[in-house]
């Protein structure tokens, strides 16, 4: 199968340079952010690290949506969550989507499956968690943290059915060292991964730290276990039955903070020192909804999604240089979309 990355950020590029790479398969990307194009564009490909070190150029064909006239079998698709509904519709609008194609998208929190339905009929939707990490230096410079035995991910159809092609792709990220799992509870996934990002990426934003170094931390086991208990009491009000037990789920945490990915700054820390907004409110904001439209509160949940909008305004008094590029990226964004949708 051919395959085609719908932003082509940190882990959408190291999707797709795994499967390029060590599946052997054709992938495409596909961005929208100029900066990142222009740049891969001009030296002719995307510098890869593992964990910082053997920097080398890979090869990589990047596009922008109204450019690209390829017509790959799966989409990969990892798109912050603020941008994922212009990125679609400029994706559509340039007659990318086609009938045969499917979907596959482990970005964080929750909303994308909704707006990814828009485009596709919901038996061509697979769903995944990845518990791997990327760290985008600058455009066309990217960093892969943990080893091959240190990813980790699972998989799961949205409809919950078992096909031959899921498993085609589950076999093709195999080989790309990516470590896949199918399981066959969709919500039960997609809700498992919110709670572990509602603890690690939200407290090591919010700090400025490594994973490694909330392990660290002596109150690191008490933080989670009363963060995850929250959400899981939310889970369960709304009829939700997670993947593992609240025991597991901590040391899944803890396991990953201070074994497999201790030099990780999670992509919401990252959204933080770049100024852009974070997807707080898709993660610890969306267990704090689910427990209230389930007659229960989160308040746990609903203070840390407080704390990080903080320390957004807190970064951009501090920071006043990075929040005016972020402001420009942002702003030259919504123009050249507004200008492909009229094109």
């Amino acid at each position: 199968m051919s395959y085609a990355v719908l932003g082509s950020g940190g882990m959408g590029i190291q999707y797709g340079v795994l499967l390029q790479e060590f599946a052997h398969r054709h992938v495409d990307f596909i961005d929208t952010w100029r900066p990142n194009v222009e740049r891969i564009r001009e030296q002719g490909g995307v510098y890869v690290s593992q964990d910082g070190e053997d920097r080398h150029l890979v090869p990589i064909d990047i596009h922008y949506p109204e450019d690209y006239h390829g017509n790959p079998d799966v989409w990969i698709v990892f798109v912050k969550q603020q941008q994922l509904d212009g990125f679609l519709e400029r994706a559509s609008h340039a007659g990318l989507f086609r009938d045969h194609q499917v979907v596959f998208s482990a970005m964080n929190g929750y909303g994308h499956f909704e707006k990814l339905g828009a485009y596709f009929s919901r038996d061509r939707i697979f769903g995944g968690t990845a518990l791997i990490g990327a760290y985008v230096y600058g455009p066309g410079d990217v960093n892969f943290t943990g080893g091959k035995h240190a990813k980790a991910m699972n998989m799961c159809a949205w409809d919950e059915r078992r096909t031959p092609l899921e498993q085609e792709i589950r076999d093709d990220f195999a080989a790309a060292t990516l470590n896949p799992t199918i399981v066959d509870d969709f919500l039960g996934m997609c809700l498992a991964k919110i709670v572990f990002n509602s603890v690690l990426n939200t407290l090591c934003t919010m700090y400025e730290i490594r994973f490694g170094q909330f392990h660290a931390n002596p109150g690191a086991r008490w933080m989670t276990e009363r963060i995850v208990d929250e959400a899981y009491t939310a889970a369960e009000k709304a009829g939700i039955t997670l993947l593992g037990t609240r025991e597991t789920e901590v040391e899944t945490i803890l396991h990953t903070a201070g074994v497999a990915h201790p030099l990780h700054y999670p992509s919401m820390y990252q959204d933080l020192t770049k100024g852009r907004p974070t997807e707080v409110d898709y993660i610890n904001g969306y267990i704090a909804r689910l427990a209230r439209d389930h007659g229960g509160e989160a308040p746990l949940n609903e203070f840390l999604v407080h704390e990080v909008h903080l320390a957004e305004q807190a970064y951009a008094i501090h920071h006043p240089e990075v929040a005016e590029e972020a402001a420009r990226n942002a702003d030259q964004l919504a123009k050249d979309t507004a200008a492909a949708l009229a094109a």
